[in-house]
């Protein structure tokens, strides 16, 4: 019989602690706590085999500092590669490990290292609460039954690139009616769509009790982040995990896993005078997930199994202008050049980038990414390290053997924006070449196909299904 342990540990920051999120060359201190943070961890066991989903609410952990994770979990009896360490990319946290240049950028003084997009003390801070809440929820483990359903809203997340007039990307703002009476005419369209799965994965102990669950949407969590910038929360994913838990008992673990978000925000193009809200979002979330649950039937599950893949995916070629000026500022300009007291010249901080992109492509070409897939009865739960495009899940999730498929972006390495192909031409933030869309084109496809093909894999291995009862 599956058993399931789940906790939570905080990892709320101390004040002052810089916030990640921006990545403009600025430092942000933590004034104010709006919700806490948490390291949450459900551990799936079945016959000896023990599968660890670990979310932290923080905007994104490196592979240097999920690899300590995943490492210390051998003390608990789990392969390191059945442990899955997700951000949920709220964007009024800190991060984990240093985000924005290479390791082999020369050294910035200790007062500025934020400038990486971090501090370490809170890093092992983090890492240090998060191992502890792997130990405790496997020391939790209980025999349970689990249930899945989904239900669809499209009116919490939205495609964040609006295609201009001129062909040309930009990321639509929230706007006051007053000032755009007539909307924003400059906007023709959404570029993309968005995945309006609200997924819910629940385990049910032998009182009957839901000792843990699993939700699964996808957006960008930056409603507190574009209204109250130095506060910390953990935006919607906090939010809904609360309203679950007063919904469902103290003793239940809701854990959010944030799909592929790297072109979704929570607020509308068209929409005037709308007011970004955590909590509001968190709430109507909520309201879907509890209707699903109200429809759930539960049943025994014994298939856990997992794969990982590294797939080499190519860095794009420099683009020799771009270098050329990199190379030029900071030859001029070796040490961090200061527009004022707290923030970096943006052409510093471009060139800094650029040239942290050119280190790790001449030290190698090809950037390994981690895949990983879970099988927990005919569910599966996926791991993409980055910012992928929504498209890229969409297309996974109808290609899936599994009966449902969730996945969770920002996992073990940070790697930036992974575009669809269509998206280039029309630039905006998310295509820049400088740093934030460092990989090939082609990227999300090769992602796509190779996932697809452990998924197949991972379902023909076990012949007899066993199957998690459906909503109907």
């Amino acid at each position: 019989m599956l058993r399931v342990g789940a906790t939570k540990v905080d990892i709320t920051p101390k004040a002052g602690t810089h916030l990640a999120g921006s990545g403009a060359g600025e430092h942000r201190p933590a004034q104010m706590v709006i919700d806490p943070l948490y390291a949450k961890a459900i551990v799936f066991e079945a016959d000896g085999r023990k599968v660890c989903i670990l979310a932290l609410d923080v905007t994104i952990i490196t592979k240097e500092w999920a690899w300590r994770i995943r490492e210390a979990a051998r003390q608990f009896g789990f392969d390191p590669e059945a442990v899955m360490v997700h951000a949920t990319q709220t964007h009024s946290a800190p991060c984990v490990g240093h985000i924005m240049f290479d390791p082999e950028f020369p050294d910035l003084p200790a007062d500025i290292e934020y400038l990486r997009g971090g501090e370490t003390p809170y890093y092992e801070f983090a890492v240090e609460r998060a191992i502890a809440a792997i130990g405790q929820a496997n020391a939790e483990l209980r025999p349970v039954q689990l249930g899945v359903g989904t239900a669809v809203r499209d009116d919490l997340a939205f495609n964040r690139r609006g295609v201009m007039r001129d062909g040309k990307v930009c990321m639509p703002w929230f706007y006051p009616g007053q000032h755009q009476p007539l909307g924003p005419t400059h906007i023709r369209h959404y570029e993309g769509p968005i995945d309006p799965e609200v997924g819910v994965l629940c385990a049910r102990d032998e009182e009957m009790h839901v000792a843990a669950m699993i939700l699964h949407h996808t957006c960008h969590p930056v409603n507190v982040f574009a209204t109250r910038y130095y506060a910390v929360s953990a935006d919607w994913p906090g939010a809904w995990s609360a309203e679950m838990r007063q919904a469902c008992g103290e003793t239940c673990l809701p854990l959010v896993m944030n799909g592929c978000c790297g072109n979704i925000n929570p607020w509308p193009a068209f929409t005037p005078d709308f007011t970004p809200d955590h909590r509001r979002m968190g709430r109507e979330l909520g309201n879907s997930a509890k209707a699903v649950i109200e429809r759930m039937t539960f049943s025994d599950v014994e298939t856990l199994d997992w794969r990982v893949k590294r797939l080499p995916i190519p860095l794009k070629p420099a683009d020799p202008e771009r270098l050329a000026f990199a190379r030029d500022m900071l030859a001029r300009h070796p040490e961090p050049l200061w527009k004022d007291t707290d923030h970096i010249d943006p052409e510093w901080f471009r060139a800094s980038s650029l040239m942290s992109v050119e280190i790790q492509r001449t030290r190698s070409p090809e950037l390994l990414y981690e895949i990983q897939t879970f099988r927990i009865g005919n569910v599966a739960l996926v791991g993409w390290p980055g910012e992928s495009f929504v498209e890229g899940q969409l297309a996974l999730k109808i290609a899936s053997p599994a009966k449902e498929t969730f996945v969770a972006h920002a996992t073990t390495q940070y790697v930036g924006y992974i575009p669809v192909a269509h998206a280039f031409p029309h630039g905006g933030h998310e295509v820049d070449f400088s740093y934030w869309a460092k990989l090939v084109p082609e990227a999300l496809d090769m992602i796509v196909e190779t996932t697809t093909g452990m998924l197949n894999d991972l379902w023909s291995a076990n012949h007899q299904l066993q199957t998690i009862s459906e909503v109907p």
